[in-house]
């Protein structure tokens, strides 16, 4: 599975065969999707940035699961919705170019709205 149309179409199966596409409404995977972004939240609570930059084999493995949960998420969200993620993202970076020009925000961590 390389792509992402692939894990859709596995994510939908998955569903169908449990029956549990009844219960994946947008509501109810926005609110699993944040749940499983605050599990990943918490493997870096309180750890400083060079500890967290540095995780141990067996955490460093389960970030990565909350990551693939937080990912099965959002997929499933954004099929339910209609929403091309790839497309999405190519947008919002574009959106994001102009709102954060290069010569206003090279080494700032600034909000464009605090811009000159």
């Amino acid at each position: 599975m390389k792509h992402l149309e692939d894990i859709k179409q596995r994510l939908r199966d998955f569903a169908a065969t449990r029956e549990w596409d009844q219960f994946h409404s947008p509501k109810n995977l926005s609110m699993a999707l944040i749940a499983e972004a605050a599990e990943l939240v918490e493997h870096f609570q309180w750890l400083t940035e060079e500890q967290s930059a540095n995780l141990p084999p067996d955490k460093h493995t389960e970030v990565e699961e909350e990551l693939a949960d937080i990912l099965i998420y959002l997929i499933r969200t954004a099929d339910k919705l209609d929403v091309d993620l790839l497309l999405a993202a190519q947008r919002k970076i574009e959106k994001n170019e102009r709102k954060y020009p290069i010569d206003k925000v090279k080494g700032s961590s600034k909000k464009y709205t605090e811009l000159d």
